[in-house]
């Protein structure tokens, strides 16, 4: 039995899994603001659907704009693409016959994207005895000798996020061999963006910074992303890219996002709250909780992870399994945080669970 390699597609689990899928399915695999689309671009809605009559903007205007302006880079920094996920398959082309590390456990496209344009990647392993933190004597070692190392920044599915003395201490040994500093910071906007490294971009011509609009804007429907980098390596990526690959819709929608900040701050409030509220139960049931930044956290119980995951699918709660997160291998559960109630029915079950133990 082969399990997806993410999350968010309930009924292609089921099947997977020959369980009977419930009429009501609670959703904690995927990590998506809860709270939906921001309200503007639900007003907007009605004026949005007339740039359906026309080709879009071959450079995904009028959001290159509107990234150029709210992260206060040149717009010759920024290409904007089809969700993250296109973004990571422009980016695997760089590296055909290169060397790339991987630090594992991490987002699973970066080896499908990298093996599928013929990387070779490294491996390293983060220690979960040692709480899955950055292997820094590993990294450090093995940076001369590649052509790029990519970190997931927070980590996914750990939450983890590495401290800012050590991405630097990576970047500057990296820089020293000519190796590129892939950041993900798909998640980075559920913390505060004084946390990216967006603005060191202009310091470092081998940084490149991988953004997704998917998560704290809950718009995974229509895909929209984008990387900041130094405009070489955008002209690079952007030859590479098909005509029109952003569609029309998506950077209007894309546009209206940036401007929401109070929505933002209010994301970020309730992703900490019932952060704060889930590691707390799950302590209290002797589970192993890794202190997440994100909007998501991963915890290992004291009884078999795989019997409980298979218990909540039976009664139509998703988890989010780890049995393709390379040294997690299916003992560790991912919980996205949704909204309060969802939050409550998760705990409620979860105990009932824990009791019966």
């Amino acid at each position: 039995m082969r399990l997806p390699e993410h999350g968010a597609n309930s009924k292609r689990l089921y099947t997977s899994m020959n369980i009977p899928m419930p009429n009501e399915v609670l959703d904690f695999s995927e990590n998506c603001n809860p709270a939906g689309p921001p309200p503007s671009v639900i007003e907007a809605w009605p004026t949005l659907i007339s740039t359906l009559n026309s080709y879009p903007d071959p450079d995904g205007q009028p959001f290159r704009s509107a990234v150029s302006v709210f992260h206060q880079v040149d717009e010759q920094q920024v290409l904007v693409g089809n969700g993250a996920a296109e973004i990571l398959s422009l980016l695997a082309g760089n590296y055909r016959g290169k060397r790339v590390i991987l630090i594992d456990p991490t987002f699973s496209e970066y080896r499908a994207t990298l093996e599928a344009n013929g990387a070779e990647v490294v491996s390293l392993q983060a220690s979960e005895a040692e709480g899955f933190e950055l292997p820094m004597r590993q990294i450090l070692k093995a940076l001369p000798t590649a052509d790029a190392i990519y970190i997931c920044t927070p980590n996914n599915p750990t939450g983890l996020l590495p401290s800012k003395s050590e991405l630097l201490t990576i970047i500057e040994v990296a820089k020293s061999s000519s190796t590129d500093v892939v950041l993900d910071e798909a998640f980075i906007d559920f913390i505060d963006e004084s946390k990216s490294f967006i603005p060191q971009v202009a310091n470092y011509p081998n940084l490149l910074i991988v953004r997704s609009m998917t998560k704290m804007y809950a718009i995974p429907g229509i895909r929209l992303g984008y990387i900041i980098a130094h405009p070489n390596r955008i002209e690079t990526l952007k030859q590479r890219a098909s005509h029109w690959h952003v569609n029309g819709l998506a950077a209007e929608i894309g546009l209206f996002c940036l401007q929401e900040e109070a929505y933002r701050e209010q994301a970020i409030l309730h992703a900490q709250s019932e952060r704060v509220k889930m590691t707390q139960f799950l302590r209290s049931h002797s589970c192993e909780v890794l202190d997440s930044s994100a909007n998501y956290l991963v915890m290992k119980p004291v009884q078999d992870a795989k019997k409980l995951y298979k218990e909540l699918l039976n009664q139509g709660i998703v988890l989010r399994h780890s049995e393709n997160f390379r040294g997690m291998n299916g003992r560790w559960l991912r919980i996205g945080m949704k909204s309060e109630t969802m939050m409550d029915t998760l705990r409620e079950a979860m105990d009932q669970w824990f009791k019966r133990q």
